[in-house]
């Protein structure tokens, strides 16, 4: 974190308290300079380099991690965090989505097979009572680290013998390649939750960290094929979305 002398990078006397003066400094090297991962000084080299209060260093780094933008690590100092991910709502397959970000994507096949679903997943993909899905189960990985686990629903009319295909690479070309089906139209529902033992094990998280949870009813040419839930980390995405004035049309049944 470089020192300099201009006066944007002072804390001075004013109206502005000193601590959001600090805060926005800290913010700008933050941005410009720093990758994530690095450390930043301790309180006590930032009071003296600033001419402030402990407390009012204490006070900025407290902001910026509530923010997102520093993360403590207990006994070793306060770093950098991981830029999150703009996770923007569109019909693309995870694969494809990481390639595009230049990032090196990797599936890992957790489980397939077939089970009973739940009545509401049974609903969304028009099955019978008691009618079997493919169950499918996928860590995903983005250079190296894991990003989300999927734990999705198909319907084995749809897509039969699904546990035969190269489940580790993209499931959307797979269906293209295989079935012909291509998924064109999805309703998606998304919520924060916490974590879970499983999920935050696989996630390389801990339990109670924040998830980010989507679930998505996919469907080609009307007919539903996929019901699908995502859990991301929360540390590492965050959603962009592009809002106009126009009113949705009511939607009845299943996508």
């Amino acid at each position: 974190m470089a020192q300099t002398a201009t006066t944007a990078d002072r804390v001075v006397d004013g109206p502005t308290p000193k601590h959001a003066q600090l805060r926005e400094i800290l913010r700008r090297s933050i941005e410009r300079e720093l990758p994530p991962g690095s450390p930043i000084p301790s309180e006590r080299e930032l009071a003296e380099r600033y001419q402030v209060s402990r407390l009012t260093v204490r006070s900025a780094i407290g902001k910026l991690v509530e923010e997102g933008l520093l993360t403590r690590a207990r006994g070793k100092g306060t770093f950098t965090a991981t830029r999150r991910m703009e996770l923007q709502l569109y019909l693309m397959s995870f694969t494809d989505d990481m390639r595009r970000r230049g990032l090196t994507p990797a599936t890992e096949l957790l489980h397939c097979g077939l089970e009973n679903p739940p009545v509401e997943t049974a609903g969304a993909l028009g099955l019978g009572p008691r009618e079997p899905a493919y169950r499918l189960v996928r860590r995903r990985r983005a250079d190296g680290t894991p990003l989300a686990v999927e734990r999705g629903w198909y319907h084995p009319g749809r897509v039969p013998g699904l546990p035969d295909l190269d489940l580790t690479s993209s499931l959307y070309a797979q269906l293209a390649q295989h079935y012909d089906l291509r998924l064109d139209h999805a309703r998606q529902t998304v919520w924060s939750e916490a974590a879970d033992r499983e999920t935050a094990r696989l996630l390389g998280i801990r339990t109670g960290d924040p998830l980010l949870v989507f679930r998505r009813v996919s469907s080609a040419s009307g007919v539903p094929v996929e019901d699908m839930t995502s859990w991301y980390r929360g540390d590492r995405y965050q959603v962009s979305m592009q809002l106009d004035r126009t009113v949705p049309a009511e939607h009845g049944g299943n996508p």
